[in-house]
């Protein structure tokens, strides 16, 4: 292909200004590349929570956001997911102490689907049953959370810092802790995905009901 023809093709293309959801702000963060709009939506883009506050404490969070919607030349997103690196997560490990992880999928007060990977570093190393009796804090406090909140109200307690500070102050009683994280937060399902799921599931309940004649 010439350079002419490649030089046309891309001069055919628009650049899209993908903006974060309102809930952090309308920030712009990032552009994406497109001949037509319907190219754009379901597209995903990730930064860093340093990127989006203008502050280099959050660099070691990632946050993914999904384009659900295009507008003249500027792209809508909806957040899906929360991360932390694994450079800063390694740098949490040391030798001599436990690492206590649990993965735990809860459904907000708004019916998104969510699962959560919190993670606690203790300050030595603990035994068995204090590893299970910190696990069971983290996913108690994880169901309390979500029994509560809503998506939008859950992902703002763990980007604050919020959850994490809960888990760590009911933990610690347990066995000395240096650090809680929630090392991942990813959308599963949102509302109208879970009561099509829900929907689905009593259709085949009923389908499995025998009918005496």
């Amino acid at each position: 292909m010439s350079e002419r023809s490649v030089s046309k093709q891309t001069q055919e293309k628009r650049w899209y200004s993908v903006l974060a959801p309102e809930q952090f702000d309308r920030d712009e963060i990032g552009e994406t590349l497109a001949e037509e709009p319907d190219q754009v939506v379901g597209r995903t883009i990730t930064t860093t929570l340093g990127d989006l506050n203008q502050d280099s404490s959050g660099n070691n969070t990632k946050l993914t956001f999904k384009i659900t919607d295009v507008g003249s030349d500027t792209a809508y997103t909806e957040f899906v997911k929360y991360e932390l690196t694994r450079d800063y997560l390694r740098s949490l490990v040391r030798r001599g102490s436990s690492k206590v992880e649990a993965s735990i999928t809860v459904l907000t007060t708004d019916d998104y689907r969510v699962r959560l990977q919190p993670v606690s570093f203790t300050t030595k190393k603990a035994d068995r049953s204090q590893e299970q009796a910190i696990r069971r804090v983290m996913i108690d406090q994880v169901h309390e959370a979500a029994a509560d909140r809503s998506f939008e109200e859950l992902v703002d307690s763990i980007v604050e810092g919020r959850l994490s500070s809960a888990i760590y102050g009911d933990a610690k009683t347990i066995y000395p802790l240096r650090r809680v994280e929630v090392q991942k937060l990813t959308l599963e399902a949102r509302p109208e995905e879970v009561a099509a799921e829900e929907e689905a599931a009593v259709d085949v309940d009923t389908e499995d009901v025998a009918v005496d004649e």
